[in-house]
């Protein structure tokens, strides 16, 4: 997005007298809040599904509900999932009013559900991400570091997952930008979803 602003003094050395704008993008307008959002390319419904309750993503739903996802928690532990529910999905000031808990990645209409798998380390990791596999989702990826190969591989393949379909996992996961946080990485993770929806490279190119 470019907004350009053009700038007009008094006089020699006098202050800032007068700012009018120019906007060579529609989307600074709405930026701006003179003009409401446009209306999405599809009809779909967009979905982001964070697998496991971790702080990650407790951060991920927010932003998710906040960019006009429907944010969904999958923790398959019972005991996980009953913490989770009790405290909310993510803290308490900050629940996206259209969170929504559950243990299993079903029920949703083929691509449209972005899925982010948030802990690497959980026994349920292969199930889950298999389920993801076959549930088509638009999207799927894992948080880990990409100079060694992710745990999910070897999960996968133990459950029969053909190489090809193990290869639609991303890993890692959002745009470089050095993000350390929970936070963080949850922002750039939603970035780079946003942008890959909208067939954009992410980052400062325009």
């Amino acid at each position: 997005m470019r907004c350009r602003g053009d700038f007009l003094a008094r006089g020699k050395g006098a202050k800032l007298g007068a700012m009018t704008s120019q906007h060579e993008d529609p989307a600074c307008e709405v930026a701006h809040g003179t003009v409401p959002p446009p209306a999405p390319a599809s009809s779909q419904e967009k979905v982001l599904v964070a697998v496991f309750a971790t702080p990650v993503a407790e951060f991920l739903l927010r932003y998710a509900a906040d960019a006009g996802y429907r944010a969904v928690l999958v923790e398959p532990d019972p005991e996980r999932g009953r913490a989770a529910k009790a405290a909310g999905p993510v803290p308490a000031n900050t629940v996206p009013v259209n969170a929504v808990l559950t243990d299993s990645i079903d029920g949703f209409p083929a691509g449209t559900a972005d899925v982010v798998v948030t802990d690497h380390h959980r026994p349920e990791l292969g199930v889950a991400l298999r389920d993801a596999l076959a549930a088509d989702a638009r999207w799927i990826g894992i948080m880990g570091n990409p100079r060694h190969e992710g745990p999910h591989v070897a999960a996968l393949t133990e459950l029969g997952v053909p190489p090809a379909e193990i290869a639609r996992v991303h890993r890692p996961i959002g745009i470089n930008i050095g993000s350390r946080s929970p936070a963080e990485i949850a922002i750039s993770t939603i970035a780079g979803l946003i942008a890959d929806r909208n067939g954009k490279p992410g980052g400062f190119s325009f």
